[in-house]
This record gives C-alpha cells, structure tokens and sequence, in this order.
C-alpha cells in the first residue's frame, strides 16, 4: 500500500447507524464507496434530473488531503447515472453534511435505494501552488492550440 491516512467520520443525527462506513471492495481499489443515507426509503432520479443524495455522514481530512467523490462507473454504464461536480472535492477544512451530486443522464427513471452505494470517495495529496503575475509564458509546440488541437476527438 502506498500510504494511509485516517479520515475521522461522525454520522448525522438520524443518520443510520446499520450502514458501513466508507470502505473499499477489494485491495487494489482507489476509492471507497458511499452509501445512499435516505432513513430507510427511496429516492426517485427521473432523467435529467439532479438530486443532493445524503449519505449521513460528516467527515475530517487531514490537512495536505483533499476527499475526491467520483461516480461509480457501473450505474454511469448500466442506467446513465453521473455527478454533475465529477469529481467533487471535499476541502480538509469542511465539516459540514456529505452529501453526493447525482445526475440522471440516461432515459429512464431510476430509484435511489437506502444503503445503495453511490459514489466513491478518492483520498488524494494537495499541492497548493502561488500564482504570479508574467510578462510572457514560455512558447510550446502547441501554442495556443483549444480543444482538440491535439488531434481527433
């Protein structure tokens, strides 16, 4: 394992204690999944729509980290579902309520279930930088090449 920190969680009030807490599903995942906290019911996702699906938890992050919140790429493939923040960051100075931005990109509705997982959580290192006013920038191959520039797609 490359290295771990420890994020300190407390639940809301209400929250359901009988969930797990964020965890990874194998020993090479990157991210830990987040569950859907909706007090035992359902939450309704109908296409295009974007919901703020609480997960009943408050976290703490080490300074120097940031907690990033992905999709899950099995509900993006199967039923067209996303965040419309991919990804979210969670600032090592936030405490409030951690709740996951969805999105329903595909043509049905789809039904959030209590407990469903819904999102991973990716702990990742921040570099803060110092900007600086320049007179020029270096000059590159690219230059001032937009979107695509590169090349096809």
């Amino acid at each position: 394992m490359a290295g771990e920190v420890t994020i300190l969680v407390q639940r809301e009030p209400g929250a359901d204690p009988a969930l797990p807490l964020p965890e990874y599903q194998t020993s090479g995942a990157a991210g830990a999944d987040l569950r859907a906290d909706l007090g035992g019911g359902e939450m309704l996702l109908e296409p295009g729509q974007i919901r703020l699906v609480p997960t009943g938890l408050r976290v703490q992050i080490p300074d120097g980290y940031e907690m990033q919140i992905r999709p899950r790429s099995s509900l993006a493939l199967k039923h067209g579902l996303g965040l419309v923040n991919s990804p979210g960051t969670i600032d090592s100075d936030y405490r409030g309520p951690l709740g996951v931005i969805m999105i329903n990109m595909g043509g049905k509705s789809y039904t959030i279930g209590h407990g469903e997982r819904i999102a991973q959580a990716v702990i990742a290192p921040v570099i803060r930088a110092r900007y600086a006013m320049a007179v020029a920038l270096d000059q590159t191959a690219r230059g001032e090449g937009g979107f695509g520039s590169t090349g096809r797609g």
